[in-house]
């Protein structure tokens, strides 16, 4: 007797597979996400709302930003959140969660990889996640070149949890992980201490470009790690600010030309800081990735 529980592992592992097949190794270029963090406020305020005007925005999948194992998802259900988004023609590919690591409050964080991982992996199942990421690592979190191969380490373990469940776990960077220790960068650390195929990446091209990498030469030495990508800009001040996609310095045609190099299946626009309505900057964003990127 099929249980809901082994219909939903086997629908995310043919799922899985599907996403493997080298027909679809090049992304779908109808979808255009965007990572809710950027609507924080809104989706903060009135989720419901906030996704539906995301999607008459223009966007056709979104990446979550919150998940505490008891909120779950924007403080809906996993299976009421779904229902949202499909109201709205969206989909959520991909979700963003804490390593744990560091203490809050002396206690640990609930749903991150090393606190109740097995319920957040269930409930992204149950929500339809494909990709479940480490989203940032606290200071506390980083320490030295050891320490990021303990993370590499614990990246491993949670990445056979999300392979159990048809899952593909990611992790995504900022500019501290191009830091050198020793001749060493740390991301380089994680990306050869971790098994390829239970940890990629989601490259967050704004954080590469700002730390004097080059996106491309990453997409060479690690071809296919990299499904996801964060499409964030850098503006012409000497700052090196957020700005909206196509408003500043990043080549993103030449870049989105590697996106089979890459391995790239979703990408999402970011901007951590709008100058006035993030819907605004979302809008100006979208508007230029549909004339000039897909």
């Amino acid at each position: 007797m099929t249980t809901r529980r082994s219909f939903l592992k086997t629908s995310a592992l043919l799922s899985a597979g599907l996403l493997a097949a080298p027909r679809l190794y090049a992304y779908d270029k109808k979808y255009i996400g965007l990572q809710l963090y950027t609507v924080r406020d809104a989706m903060a305020a009135d989720p419901v709302a906030a996704l539906a005007k995301v999607a008459q925005t223009g966007f056709t999948s979104v990446e979550g930003a919150t998940y505490t194992g008891t909120e779950l998802f924007y403080g809906m259900s996993a299976r009421d959140f779904s229902n949202v988004l499909k109201q709205n023609g969206l989909i959520m590919p991909s979700a963003h969660y804490r390593l744990g690591e560091e203490l809050v409050n002396g206690e640990q964080q609930k749903g991150t990889i090393l606190n109740d991982w097995k319920k957040a992996v269930d409930d992204a199942a149950e929500a339809g996640v494909q990709y479940m990421v480490c989203a940032y690592l606290s200071q506390a979190e980083r320490g030295n070149i050891d320490h990021y191969k303990n993370v590499a380490n614990m990246l491993d373990i949670a990445g056979e949890t999300c392979k159990e469940a048809g899952i593909q776990l990611c992790y995504h960077n900022h500019d501290f992980e191009f830091i050198q220790e020793n001749g060493q960068y740390p991301y380089e650390i994680l990306l050869d201490n971790t098994d390829k195929n239970l940890v990629k990446m989601e490259m967050d091209i704004y954080w590469v470009t700002k730390a004097n990498q080059d996106p491309i030469a990453l997409f060479d030495k690690h071809p296919g790690r990299f499904p996801l990508w964060h499409v964030k800009d850098m503006d012409k001040t000497p700052a090196k600010k957020f700005t909206e996609v196509g408003n500043g310095v990043i080549d993103f045609k030449k870049i989105f030309a590697q996106a089979k190099k890459s391995g790239l299946k979703y990408f999402f626009v970011e901007q951590d800081i709008c100058p006035g309505d993030p819907f605004a900057s979302i809008s100006q964003s979208i508007s230029y990735i549909k004339k000039n990127l897909v």
